[in-house]
């Protein structure tokens, strides 16, 4: 299904330009990747995860 998006000539200036310099890219490719960021769910389970944050840590954890 295609759709009629409006993107203001500043903007398409901007994308214009990152498209020079990224020429293996089209301006489709460049907004559904942004699409796709922008909509995708959030979770921070694996940035909490890496942060070294626990959630059931025993009592004592802070002494060792």
């Amino acid at each position: 299904m295609k759709k009629n998006l409006y993107i203001p000539d500043e903007l398409w200036d901007h994308l214009t330009v990152y498209l020079q310099a990224h020429p293996n890219e089209n301006p489709s490719s460049v907004i559904q990747s942004a699409l796709m960021d922008k909509l995708r769910p959030r979770n921070g389970a694996n940035l909490l995860e890496l942060a070294g944050i626990v959630d059931n840590a025993p009592a004592e954890a802070s002494m060792n």
